[in-house]
């Protein structure tokens, strides 16, 4: 007798469905068939199952805080700094908490499971820091929240940065962050990197960094990056965020480039709402698009994820944390819609994710917690393309967010499927 029994569902990459038995919250069988009966089964006929998104590149304490205290009427990246930097100094605890709170309402409704949040250590008081720990405690059921330790305005420009930074990873914070592009020089940019990734080594954790957030094709941090993730033997625990400046760097200089990182194990955060909306604000025409180049990082054999990176703050006045409608921007900026390639979107918003994130037990396998969505969609291509409602999110085998259950009939590729409509806002 099993806690749940899934039937007919297709997961990702498959071409007939199988069903899914659980107990006690774990994936114990993944068949064709499987007899037997359970406490509860749902047939999903051939809807398409996934394992839960993964958001690997997030700002919750910025999360909602559009027009606070006033609104980015530029466009640009400097200007949102700007804008954050004028807002940090009436931040409350409260507030923060609370549009937190609902920004991972809508996270779990969109079956956003496992969070990446990059959270600003250059304010002394380390508010939101001690904010984010204690929602990162309560949601714990629910969401995966990963915290890193982000110097907002520079590590080293900040005065005391090193000392804030050390102190958030002392109070349990788990990555270590870093914005190289954004210090005073290009030698102390480089100092960063280095002292960062020597605190990362040093402390055993995870680095994230912005890196090369920039139009600018002689901003080549990542360079420096590589060469001390090989340095100091962090290969799979160091991720590159943006990387837009690669967008712009002479080809040759790229050639060079991308070995390296894939011989170093660098892993690359591609983020496209954003990217397409920041990049290129200083071109006239033609227009750069500013995003990495991910096609060509993937063939180097770098693994490549997807970010929503902000949802209405400062630098983003858009967004409901649909990782789905991440991966449909991706698609059309980076040209990425062969067939085939459908299959490498989802990935970029699931398991590429999961593996920048190192998460343990991700994924629909047996003996793996049983966390997944199911999709009112039949393949992955329809899924990009619709960015169908989530009719079930499961985590550790119950469910946890599904869609209001207005009944009807839909063909979809010539499989019949109830289906329900979700309708307003996402919370």
């Amino acid at each position: 007798m099993f806690d749940y029994l899934v039937r007919n569902a297709m997961l990702p990459g498959s071409t007939s469905p199988v069903d899914i038995a659980i107990d006690e919250g774990r994936f114990v069988a993944i068949e064709s068939v499987i007899t037997g009966d359970a406490h509860n089964e749902l047939d999903v006929q051939g809807c398409l199952v996934t394992p839960p998104f993964v958001d690997c590149h997030f700002h919750l304490d910025a999360a909602l805080s559009l027009g606070l205290p006033r609104y980015n009427q530029s466009g640009t990246l400097l200007e949102g700094i700007q804008i954050w930097s004028e807002l940090k100094p009436d931040l409350t605890a409260e507030a923060v908490k609370e549009r937190a709170l609902k920004l991972l309402q809508w996270s779990i409704a969109k079956g956003t499971l496992a969070i990446r949040t990059h959270v600003d250590v250059t304010d002394p008081s380390l508010l939101a820091v001690d904010v984010l720990l204690e929602v990162r405690e309560e949601m714990k059921e629910w969401v995966d929240i990963q915290l890193v330790a982000f110097p907002q305005d520079g590590v080293l420009r900040t005065e005391g940065g090193k000392d804030l930074l050390l102190r958030a990873l002392d109070k349990g914070v788990d990555v270590v962050g870093g914005i190289p592009h954004f210090e005073r020089t290009m030698s102390k940019s480089s100092e960063s990197i280095s002292w960062l990734l020597s605190v990362a080594e040093s402390r055993g954790l995870l680095v994230d960094m912005h890196c090369d957030e920039t139009d600018d094709p002689m901003s080549r941090h990542i360079e420096h990056l590589t060469f001390e993730t090989e340095r100091l033997g962090l290969g799979g625990r160091v991720a590159a965020s943006h990387l837009t400046s690669m967008h712009s760097m002479d080809n040759y200089y790229v050639s060079k480039l991308l070995p390296l990182m894939a011989e170093a194990g660098i892993q690359a955060i591609c983020n496209p709402l954003i990217n397409i909306h920041l990049q290129g604000r200083h071109d006239n025409y033609p227009k750069r698009r500013g995003l990495t180049r991910v096609p060509e990082l993937l063939e180097a054999g770098v693994n490549v994820a997807f970010g929503h990176d902000c949802v209405m703050d400062p630098w983003y006045p858009m967004g409901s944390h649909d990782m789905l409608e991440v991966a449909h921007m991706g698609a059309h900026c980076l040209q990425m819609m062969g067939a085939s390639q459908a299959h490498t979107l989802v990935e970029m918003v699931t398991s590429r994710s999961a593996g920048v994130l190192n998460l343990d037990g991700y994924g629909i396998s047996v003996g793996n917690q049983a966390d997944f969505v199911v999709l009112q969609a039949v393949n992955e291509m329809e899924a990009l393309r619709l960015k169908p409602a989530r009719l079930f999110v499961f985590r550790k085998g119950q469910i946890i967010a599904s869609t209001p259950q207005v009944e009807s009939t839909l063909h979809l590729d010539g499989v019949r499927s109830k289906v329900s409509f979700q309708q307003g806002d996402p919370g």
